[in-house]
């Protein structure tokens, strides 16, 4: 995973900060996080799961409201309606960046602008609330504002003091929330802690009651309202992100860039001394040192890779020799492992044995262990190759069938 700031336009034209979590591969979709109120993005709850989410396929914007974090205040007595229409603008700055969201997430009363704002986003396919008030002028006033108190109000933000302007409760009044949640048109999904005392799970009742199927809630037993716990938040992102893996729409197809068919990307991630990301094919994974070595073991060594690359072929090559000959091979694997001896010529010495399931007689598993010699990968190795280091652009320097090519040729017979 990779975390990047993401800062964009509010509303009234202030900067609005945020962090986009980015999973290792490309997203099964992308969600926008609505933090709770005494938080900001970088919040327990915030941070955890919207990273856990990442974690599991879904990227995710979380951003502070304005006057909050990292972003600017306007300036003007704003309340609950600007926090909805921060999130309005941030889902406008996805789509601007092709990351559009199609899942909604808001914990506490950042639930309630979720709920508040999904209907004004078409894109959105799926809500889900984590402790979120059914009114949110009592979830304001769960942290000390009393609801209806003339003039100011004071409430606990973090620890410090935080001044609401006038006027705040009674635009919160004025939300209705029982015909926007009836109304919502979007899949729901309501978490609660039944030992919640900020939000009490009264109001996950409320709101499930008020909504139209489909919906669906989860306890979160044992949970606090602020999800403290890191067992919590990643509960909470993996019930999410497979809930709403039935109503997200299909990722779009990658379309590779034609000039980079062929090129293997290797970048740091910026975890770790030695963590890469690996795009190669259309995929993308990790590479990492083990952790004796100063690594964190999050992915293979760049020799288990060179050991994949070498086993892989084999059974490709093996495969398709296979077939060409009609032979009962039902399964293939190979396991390959590498090793150094410092007195030889050449050092370097690759292991590899190969297992073949199947009803062959004893001259066909020993042909195949002759083929296995020629596969494309092995006769690299074998014959060694020439090396060329670069500033310029790569284009694909092999055919895509040039693979494919090499090991037709190592299954022609002599």
């Amino acid at each position: 995973m990779s975390t990047r700031r993401f800062d964009f336009p509010g509303p009234a034209g202030q900067t609005l900060s945020g962090r986009l979590e980015r999973p290792d591969g490309p997203p099964l979709a992308w969600a926008l996080f609505a933090h709770c109120f005494t938080c900001t993005k970088d919040s327990l709850a915030a941070a955890r799961v919207s990273r856990a989410l990442a974690a599991r396929g879904i990227g995710v914007l979380r951003f502070d409201f304005t006057g909050l974090g990292d972003s600017e205040d306007e300036g003007s007595p704003g309340g609950f309606a600007r926090d909805v229409a921060d999130l309005l603008a941030a889902a406008k700055a996805m789509v601007a960046h092709d990351c559009a969201p199609s899942l909604l997430v808001g914990h506490s009363l950042g639930g309630a602008a979720a709920l508040a704002a999904a209907g004004d986003l078409p894109g959105i396919a799926a809500v889900a609330v984590v402790g979120a008030p059914f009114d949110p002028a009592l979830g304001v006033g769960a942290f000390g504002a009393p609801p209806g108190k003339a003039g100011e109000a004071i409430v606990n933000l973090g620890g410090r003091p935080f001044s609401l302007p006038p006027g705040f409760f009674k635009s919160l009044r004025a939300q209705a929330p029982g015909d926007r949640i009836a109304h919502l048109r979007r899949a729901l999904l309501v978490l609660h802690s039944p030992q919640d005392p900020v939000i009490g799970i009264d109001n996950a009742t409320a709101i499930f009651a008020a909504a139209r199927h489909p919906k669906s809630f989860i306890s979160l037993d044992r949970a606090d309202h602020l999800l403290t716990r890191a067992q919590d938040a990643d509960y909470a992102a993996e019930v999410i992100a497979a809930w709403a893996s039935r109503y997200l729409p299909p990722p779009a197809p990658a379309i590779p860039d034609p000039a980079t068919v062929g090129v293997v990307r290797v970048e740091e991630t910026g975890a770790g001394r030695f963590q890469v990301r690996v795009h190669a094919g259309g995929a993308v994974f990790l590479a990492d040192e083990p952790a004796a070595v100063g690594g964190m073991g999050s992915g293979p060594n760049p020799y288990d890779v060179l050991c994949a690359a070498l086993g892989a072929c084999t059974v490709m090559t093996l495969r398709l020799y296979a077939e060409r000959k009609g032979w009962p091979a039902t399964r293939l694997a190979v396991e390959v492992a590498h090793a150094r001896d410092p007195g030889l010529e050449p050092p370097d010495r690759f292991i590899r044995r190969i297992d073949i399931d199947g009803p062959l007689d004893a001259g066909q598993r020993a042909r195949l262990l002759e083929i296995a010699d020629r596969c494309p990968v092995h006769q690299t190795l074998e014959h060694g190759a020439r090396f060329e280091t670069t500033a310029a652009q790569l284009t694909g320097c092999t055919d895509p069938s040039g693979h494919m090519a090499d090991m037709e040729k190592a299954c022609e017979e002599d």
